[in-house]
């Protein structure tokens, strides 16, 4: 293990400050020092790209473009049932409305992109229309303004989505369940894989150890969590923590892997992502 700081950047979201307190703050015994930055998934998704950090947290849909370099972490990442992104309109409407219609997304490597191409092929079979990405946070009011026709949204805007005004249109994870019975994968944990063996097993139970900690003591996160949140409501950041923190956050498991596997694959067979190969996402 080097004694100098390890560079990570994960989102200022609830669920990423709940997972990192911890070790961020020094409180996992044994842990190497991080030096963190915060910052929106797309400007991760490019990190990552660019291979410009040690430790990341990205969207699931990045991996095909950077796991030469980077290897997947077995935990902290978010992954569930009932936590997919939403498609959010003005005025209540159908899928075949949305045809040559203008969306707002979150980023083209996001997994909630993934999603909604996915829905859209079954969907909305004339295509929609103009793509335009946005950070997350901005989607909502463009929805709401007029600027854009509907909006893909991720996070604790699940819960926030009528105060905007806002219907949802359809949920993304709803039909990505029902049509594949799997689990949503949403953002993973990477690390160098040049970081050697060792080290990155030691990354992993870092990250299993703060996750544990931050369940085992909720308030002790509280602060930090709350700190970067969008939303400011301690009762929203709890929900948001509550849907996308899970088993599958402190282990993918053999369920969780099969998600993963099972996005990419379906994916690559629509032309959205290249293929990987089968033990690309294998933990050294």
């Amino acid at each position: 293990m080097t004694s100098t700081s390890l560079k990570i950047a994960y989102s200022p979201c609830p669920n990423d400050t709940f997972v990192f307190d911890a070790w961020t703050h020094g409180r996992v015994p044994g842990a190497p020092r991080l030096d963190v930055k915060l910052a929106d998934i797309d400007i991760t998704n490019g990190m990552a790209e660019r291979g410009e950090f040690d430790v990341l947290k990205v969207s699931y849909a990045v991996l095909p473009y950077v796991l030469d370099e980077y290897a997947l972490l077995p935990c902290g990442g978010a992954l569930g049932r009932g936590c997919g992104p939403l498609l959010l309109t003005r005025e209540p409407a159908t899928a075949p409305e949305l045809a040559g219609r203008t969306v707002a997304v979150p980023s083209e490597r996001s997994t909630a992109y993934l999603l909604f191409r996915l829905w859209a092929a079954d969907m909305v079979p004339e295509g929609v229309g103009e793509i335009v990405v946005m950070p997350f946070h901005e989607i909502m009011p463009a929805v709401r303004d007029g600027k854009v026709d509907a909006g893909l949204v991720i996070h604790e805007a699940r819960f926030t989505y009528p105060g905007y005004g806002l219907h949802c249109l359809a949920d993304m994870g709803e039909h990505w369940e029902s049509t594949t019975g799997l689990a949503i994968p949403l953002g993973a944990i990477i690390a160098k894989r040049s970081l050697g063996v060792g080290t990155l097993g030691v990354l992993a139970e870092a990250v299993r150890t703060s996750v544990r900690m931050a369940w085992d003591d909720p308030l002790a996160s509280l602060p930090y969590v709350l700190e970067h949140a969008q939303e400011m409501d301690p009762m929203v950041a709890d929900q948001h923590i509550g849907l996308y923190v899970n088993e599958f956050t402190a282990d993918l498991g053999e369920s969780g892997y099969a998600a993963v596997r099972g996005l990419l694959t379906r994916a690559a067979a629509e032309g959205l992502v290249p293929p990987i190969a089968p033990e690309a996402l294998a933990f050294p």
